[in-house]
């Protein structure tokens, strides 16, 4: 995983696109000349490949070290000034911010009427773009000034501005309430994945059901629904329903699909809906729809409804290779999947300081899983190495504890059988540590740790054995979720057949979907 630079004012320069670099030094040279030391600054950085403090200090005319942090500290205050500006026709958080500050100035000048105008106008907007927090805010600010100043303006302000506040404080609930619990949700799923047992299916039920009792459901409003929607989808998914979790992440989608404004305001909403919907219709094998929201998602990123920024830009590519693969898993075409390798890389080491760590190791263990489908298992286990090396194995245990299972199947298919017999022990240890081990999980590793004991001549009697006890086990309610990372079933009926593991998939591939 590439080191990520830990300045944040060399992240955020090197964030910057060149129509933005251009508008700062537009901005930075109406009031200071390009000599200004803080211009100097920006442009050493700007030019600078890694960040390296004394080299940049000395590149600097007359600047004293002791100097460097204000420096610097101006700076970045100025180029997110700058910023502003630039981002204020596109955002309408922005907009509604600089109305507030601009109500609060001519409020402090005396001037309650222009200010009063700003507001309501201000709200109107808030209203129509479900910026619940920012009403409250503006309503807040209304009725300071009303109780400060009798404007006259309206009969029975009073009991308007009552009524709004009441019903904003109602919505300003519901959309806390319900966005914690999504919040929370996710984060369930990140520590732990799935529900691995009936206790823990029971808890994350309860939990769930309690949470929702809490919340009023009735009249939702935009964000409200949205993130009902959202909480469904995580609860599901953490709950291995994945039709549930399909026709919620649909819900999600079509939500903004028939919001066309708020699609165009909440991009970010829109494209981690779209990568729930292709992970839902990957897990239940849906390949020809998920092909078709593939195509509309890689349509989107070409063509937004709004400005592209940089957020969208990380995500989209996050979510479109993730789908990319994907269809090569579904359709068992992995070596052709390995073409997207080289370009996966580059892209991740263009967006390594803004991409989540969990999701550079999805990454790294789907690219093993590509490998190891195309037969290349020394890629596959430099892959997989990246992952069971990753200094913080609490982030993604599950990616982590199979990574160590399908390092040893790769070591297996190698013949290294001394290495396979000192990792399985290392790997049960870890495994137990973690409290992750599945009736999967101990079958592969039993099979295994019994590997030198077995007669060669035996050796397709086990495989057929281990893969009826794996079927077996794929039928029970809480061992799905092994079958998610690894298709172990597919590899043992490729060792049974003397077939490549990719013609196994596909020809389970073909009848299902042209049939």
């Amino acid at each position: 995983m590439a080191n990520q630079p830990n300045d944040h004012l060399y992240q955020l320069i090197k964030s910057l696109s060149k129509a933005e670099k251009r508008s700062f030094k537009i901005y930075a040279t109406r009031n200071s000349s390009e000599d200004a030391k803080f211009i100097q600054l920006f442009d050493a950085i700007d030019k600078a490949r890694e960040y390296d403090e004394d080299v940049i200090v000395k590149k600097i005319k007359g600047l004293k070290k002791a100097q460097f942090s204000n420096l610097k500290a101006h700076l970045y205050k100025q180029i997110l000034t700058s910023l502003r500006l630039n981002y204020i026709n596109h955002n309408i958080d922005i907009q509604l911010r600089e109305q507030i500050d601009h109500a609060r100035i001519l409020y402090d000048k005396g001037l309650y009427k222009q200010s009063l105008k700003i507001l309501e106008k201000a709200k109107t907007m808030a209203f129509d773009h479900h910026r619940i927090t920012l009403t409250s805010e503006i309503l807040a600010f209304e009725k300071l000034i009303e109780s400060q100043y009798i404007t006259r303006s309206l009969r029975n302000r009073a009991d308007q501005l009552i009524d709004e506040t009441e019903q904003t404080i109602v919505n300003v609930e519901q959309y806390h309430q319900l966005s914690n619990l999504a919040l929370r949700l996710y984060g369930i799923y990140i520590k732990a994945g799935h529900v691995r047992s009936e206790r823990d299916f029971d808890i994350t039920e309860k939990f769930f059901e309690n949470s929702l009792k809490q919340i009023n459901l009735q009249d939702l409003g935009f964000f409200e629904q949205h993130y009902l929607n959202v909480s469904y989808a995580w609860y599901s998914l953490i709950m291995q329903d994945f039709l549930l979790q399909y026709r919620y992440a649909q819900k999600w989608v079509d939500h903004f699909r028939k919001n066309p404004d708020m699609l165009a305001l909440e991009p970010v909403w829109y494209l981690k809906g779209v990568h729930v919907l292709l992970e839902a219709l990957f897990i239940l094998g849906h390949y020809e729809k998920h092909e078709q929201e593939v195509m509309k998602l890689q349509e989107f990123m070409k063509d937004p409804p709004t400005r592209m920024n940089e957020n969208m830009e990380v995500l989209g590519f996050q979510y479109v290779f993730t789908s990319r693969i994907n269809s090569h898993f579904m359709a068992g075409t992995f070596t052709e999947g390995l073409n997207l390798v080289p370009e996966l890389n580059a892209e991740i080491e263009k967006f390594s300081d803004r991409i989540d760590p969990h999701r550079i190791l999805v990454f790294y263990y789907k690219i093993a899983c590509l490998y190891f489908g195309a037969g290349k298992i020394e890629q596959s286990i430099e892959y997989l190495s990246k992952i069971i090396n990753y200094p913080d194995p609490r982030l993604r245990e599950d990616i982590h504890t199979f990574a160590r299972i399908l390092n040893l199947i790769a070591h297996f298919e190698l013949g290294n059988q001394t290495l396979v017999e000192y990792q399985v022990r290392s790997t049960f240890r870890f495994i137990s540590k973690v409290n992750d081990l599945n009736l999967v999980q101990e079958e592969i590793l039993k099979f295994l740790r019994n590997l030198p004991s077995m007669n060669p001549r035996d050796l397709k009697k086990e495989f057929r054995n281990l893969r009826q006890r794996l079927l077996e086990i794929q039928k029970m309610p809480y061992q799905k979720r092994a079958f998610l990372y690894l298709d172990i079933i597919s590899w043992l009926e490729a060792k049974i057949d003397d077939l490549p593991v990719q013609e196994v998939i596909k020809a389970k591939f073909k009848p299902r979907n042209h049939s």
